[in-house]
C-alpha cells in the first residue's frame, strides 16, 4: 500500500470518533440500502458492516426493500456472498442501531419505515433537511461515490479492505463516476488508486458481464420500439417491468447516441411510475430537471448528469397510467427545452 496516498479528509478525522462512540456499547446494526441497490449502495453497506464489526464488534444485517435486478449488481452480490434481507420481513425494533447508505430519509428510494429516523447516514446525494434529525450523518455531495467516503473511514481505523471488498468498492466507484469521467472528486481518484492494486481484476470483468434473463431483451426491444427523438433528446417508455434497474440502464444506453444529450426512460413497477433521466452535460442539471418533472406528485433526486424519480399511482387504472405518462413526457420536454420540437421515431420504420 502506498502510504503517500492514504490521505483522510478533515471531515472524516472529525467525524470518525463520533461514529465509533455511537457504535460502541451496542450489539446489533441494521444497514438499509436503496430499494433497488446499485454497486455503490452494495459496496458501501458491506464496508460499513465490516467497519462496525471491527471497531465495535457489532452483528450487522444488510437489507433493502426492492430487487437486485441489473445483471452486474446480481453478480456483485453473488461474488460477495451476501445474504440480503427484505425490509418487509424485518422487525426494526430488534436492532440497537439503524444505518442507511447511499440514500437518506425521505428520498422515496428506500424502505425505512415512515417517520423512522435512522441513527447513521452515509450518502453522496444532495443533502435532505430530514437528515439533520439523525444522530450521525456524513453526506458529501461533492464525492462521486458513497464508497469513497466509507473507504476514508476504513483507513482512519487503520483497516485495509480485503480483496472482495476492495473489488466491490472499486467497481462501485467506477460505476457511479463512469470510470472517473463523471462528477468525480479528487478523493474518488485517490480511492481508485488505492483499491486497484488490491482488487481482483478478473472478477471486475466478470461482474461487468453479469448474465441477464431473456426478459431483459424483451424490455430492451420495447424501449427501442417506443423511443422517440425530440431534437437533442430521446424519451421512451417500457410499460410494466419486473426489474426497476432497467429504467436507468435504458436511459444510459440512449445517451450514447452521438446527437443526444438528454434522455428519459419510464416504466411501471409495483404501483408507481419510475423515471430515469440522463444528460451528457453537467450544466444541464439533471437533479433540478427531475424535481420539476415530479413536482409535488412524487419523489425525485440525483446528480448533475443523472437523476431518478417515482410517482405513485392512485388507482392504477389504464387511463391513469396513460394520462400520467403523457404529463411526465410533456414536463420532461419542457424541462429540456424541446416542447416545440417535432418528433420522430428513433428506429425508422
Amino acid at each position: 500500500m502506498q502510504k503517500g496516498l492514504m490521505e483522510v479528509s478533515k471531515k472524516t478525522r472529525l467525524k470518525f470518533p463520533k461514529l465509533v462512540k455511537l457504535l460502541q456499547g451496542k450489539s446489533s446494526l441494521l444497514i438499509i440500502m436503496q430499494d433497488n441497490p446499485d454497486p455503490d449502495s452494495i459496496a458501501a453497506a458491506v464496508a460499513l458492516r465490516r467497519l462496525a464489526n471491527t471497531v465495535a464488534g457489532l452483528k450487522c444485517s444488510i437489507a433493502h426493500g426492492g430487487t437486485v435486478g441489473r445483471g452486474e449488481n446480481r453478480a456483485l452480490v453473488q461474488y460477495l456472498n451476501l445474504n440480503l434481507l427484505q425490509c418487509s420481513q424485518i422487525k426494526f425494533e430488534q436492532y440497537d442501531l439503524i444505518a442507511i447508505v447511499d440514500t437518506q430519509p425521505g428520498t422515496g428510494n428506500n424502505s425505512l419505515p415512515q417517520n423512522a429516523v435512522p441513527n447513521i447516514v452515509f450518502d453522496h446525494h444532495p443533502f435532505k433537511s430530514t437528515t439533520r434529525l439523525c444522530e450521525f450523518y456524513d453526506v458529501r455531495r461533492e464525492y462521486g461515490a458513497t464508497s469513497t467516503i466509507l473507504l476514508e473511514y476504513f483507513y482512519k481505523a487503520d483497516l485495509v479492505p480485503d480483496v472482495p471488498l476492495a473489488t466491490a468498492l472499486l467497481y462501485a466507484i467506477r460505476s457511479d463516476t463512469q470510470n472517473l469521467g463523471r462528477e468525480t472528486a479528487q478523493a474518488d481518484i485517490r480511492a481508485f488508486e488505492l483499491l486497484y492494486p488490491i482488487a481482483n481484476k478478473r472478477m471486475l470483468s466478470e461482474i461487468q458481464r453479469g448474465s441477464v434473463p431473456k426478459e431483459y431483451f424483451r424490455m430492451l426491444s420495447e424501449a427501442l420500439q417506443n423511443a422517440m427523438v425530440y431534437g437533442n433528446s430521446i424519451l421512451t417508455h417500457i410499460g410494466q417491468i419486473n426489474n426497476p434497474d432497467m429504467i436507468g440502464e435504458v436511459a444510459d444506453l440512449f445517451l450514447r447516441d452521438e446527437e443526444t444529450n438528454w434522455t428519459m426512460c419510464t416504466g411501471y413497477f409495483e404501483g408507481k411510475l419510475l423515471i430515469s433521466i440522463r444528460t451528457s452535460q453537467e450544466q444541464n442539471r439533471a437533479d433540478k430537471a427531475i424535481k420539476y418533472i415530479v413536482a409535488r406528485r412524487g419523489a425525485g433526486g440525483g446528480h448533475l448528469t443523472y437523476a431518478g424519480g417515482q410517482i405513485p399511482l392512485k388507482n392504477d387504472t389504464e387511463s391513469e397510467r396513460r394520462n400520467l405518462k403523457k404529463q411526465i413526457e410533456r414536463k420532461f420536454l419542457q424541462a429540456v427545452g424541446m416542447a416545440q420540437v417535432r418528433c420522430s421515431k428513433l428506429l425508422a420504420e
